[in-house]
């Protein structure tokens, strides 16, 4: 095991080394100049070069990417063009509520998906079956930002359990931020509930397929006994590997969730600082990000050997 994990541990650092290169040298190479969109069309030379002086953008490009990822190494992510604050500031405030509001809406994911799942399985063919597909199927085809909008519709405006919008801080209590993070949670949380039900589905009819499954009810075990102490454990590979893809997913792709809510998360933050041209933002905010979804796969990897001690040999 522990073999195992060290090689995937130098996997990631190298995934992570390859990562650093590709979104530093991409946006070196995005049209546009930081300086220029702070200053203004107008600026005089001077003043802009002045500017680029300060912000560091005259120096070499590799001398930049090295000062970045020492920077990152160290924890200093710089210094936002637009904010004039440090980025790990600014991140650390919006990680609080993006990082909640991913796990949140995981969370419902998996409430709603393994029992749905697991029941379409087990009543193959049937009309709960072909119902739950055709919710599912639904979900899947519906965008969450059209749930978000009608989850405000009904539950804001009509109903008025909930706020709208916005974030009161977590400063304001535990309740009331969860309170406003519940919409938003629920609209990214149904239709990654619908693929990962899908995919439980599908993955579970396969494992009750298997010759050992019905060996061990010729044993004697009932169907439910079958499924909870074999084929719910061996159906969990492909499963898993969705849910990490979902975790990354709502972490880094609620920009549409977040700016129909009015979050001050992330995704809003990526957006803002493009719009902006604020580079050493998106980098550091963008690699953040990276590393959380090739952390979350090293997670995952480890879990799959956890589930399965037969791929500890496969490395």
């Amino acid at each position: 095991m522990l073999r195992y994990a060290l090689i995937r541990l130098v996997s990631l650092c190298v995934s992570l080394i390859v990562a650093s290169l590709v979104i530093f040298f991409t946006l070196e190479v995005v049209p546009g100049d930081p300086a220029s969109f702070m200053l203004g069309i107008n600026a005089q030379p001077e003043t802009l070069d002045a500017l680029r002086d300060e912000l560091g953008l005259n120096e070499g490009r590799w001398q930049r990417y090295t000062s970045w990822v020492g920077g990152l190494l160290t924890g200093d992510l710089g210094t936002s063009y637009t904010y004039r604050s440090p980025v790990s500031e600014i991140v650390a405030e919006r990680l609080v509520i993006s990082l909640p509001l991913a796990l949140y809406a995981l969370s419902l994911t998996v409430l709603i998906a393994f029992p749905v799942g697991i029941i379409a399985a087990t009543k193959r063919g049937s009309l709960t079956d072909m119902s739950v597909m055709g919710g599912t199927q639904l979900g899947v085809a519906v965008p969450n930002f059209w749930f978000a909008m009608i989850m405000v519709l009904i539950f804001a405006i009509n109903l008025r359990w909930f706020s709208a919008g916005g974030f009161p801080g977590w400063e304001a209590g535990f309740f009331p931020a969860m309170k406003a993070l519940t919409l938003p949670a629920i609209s990214l949380a149904l239709p990654q509930a619908s693929i990962l039900a899908r995919v439980m589905r599908s993955s579970l009819l396969d494992t009750l397929s298997e010759d050992y499954i019905r060996t061990s009810r010729a044993k004697g075990l009932t169907n439910r006994q079958a499924l909870r102490r074999h084929a719910l454990r061996n159906a969990l590979i492909p499963v898993l590997t969705i849910i990490g893809l979902q975790f990354s997913f709502l972490l880094a792709g609620a920009i549409i969730i977040e700016n129909v809510f009015f979050l001050p998360g992330l995704g809003r933050l990526v957006f803002q600082a493009i719009s902006q041209r604020d580079l050493i933002v998106v980098e550091s905010v963008v690699m953040l990000l990276v590393f959380a979804v090739i952390v979350v796969n090293f997670l995952v990897d480890l879990a799959y050997v956890w589930v399965d001690p037969r791929l500890r040999g496969r490395t």
